[in-house]
């Protein structure tokens, strides 16, 4: 069987497996040894919670982060030459997807290698799904600026950008400058675009609502360390 890179999705924090991850995973990490990751502590004890049977320190992981050089990259894919299933596992949700684990991929397709996307929670589409905004159109445009003004002009831009194109407009933030963001979303924004602010998605403590500037301005909720997704929508 030719071997492939399977895109193997992980949890979003500390939700249970059986509620996220199918079991088609659990099955497929049984059959690879190799897998390229953002970290790889954290990646050793997912698929520890996962069952994997193969020992741990009898597997191989290949580290992909910001300092990984082109030549590296191609080095992590020398496993397929040797018939072997390669993973690529992301630091949470889904691998690709404003995760690293892309520049892999745009390699392995200049290769011909065959690539698997696996079914697993993406923070991005489970927060477009539970906001309400238009989810026919919508951006995600990662991290802001830090500072103002510069900050507050890429609001005001992204502001206009979603009324112009009906299109939602997605953004994250460093989880302890998320009550920083949120205050300068508040003060900036017109008090009729709407804002969704998904936290904590698919763990308990989730918190997912969606409000108008004016509706939020006196009931901000403390979203201070907590895993966010902010969208909003000027209509």
């Amino acid at each position: 069987m030719k071997p492939k890179i399977y895109l193997i999705p992980t949890t979003l924090g500390d939700s249970s497996i059986t509620s996220v991850i199918p079991k088609e995973i659990i099955d497929i990490v049984n059959s690879t040894d190799h897998y390229i990751v953002e970290n790889v502590k954290t990646v050793r004890r997912y698929l520890i919670k996962l069952g994997i049977k193969t020992k741990i320190d009898d597997l191989n992981f290949y580290t992909l982060n910001n300092h990984t050089s082109q030549q590296e990259f191609e080095s992590f894919l020398k496993p397929i030459s040797e018939g072997k299933n390669i993973g690529i596992i992301s630091e949470a949700g889904a691998p690709g997807v404003a995760d690293p684990g892309a520049e892999i991929v745009k390699i392995a397709h200049q290769k011909n290698i065959d690539i698997v996307p696996l079914v697993g929670p993406s923070s991005i589409l489970l927060s477009v799904m539970a906001s309400g905004l238009n989810g026919q159109n919508f951006s995600f445009v990662g991290y802001l600026p830090i500072k103002n003004p510069i900050r507050s002009k890429r609001i005001k831009e992204l502001e206009k950008r979603s009324k112009n194109e009906n299109q939602t407009q997605l953004f994250i933030e460093t989880p302890y400058r998320n009550n920083n963001l949120l205050k300068d979303l508040i003060s900036t924004c017109s008090s009729e675009t709407m804002l969704c602010i998904a936290t904590d998605i698919t763990l308990e403590t989730e918190f997912i609502k969606t409000k108008s500037i004016k509706e939020w301005k006196n009931n901000l909720p403390d979203i201070n360390k907590r895993p966010t997704i902010f969208l909003i929508h000027r209509y």
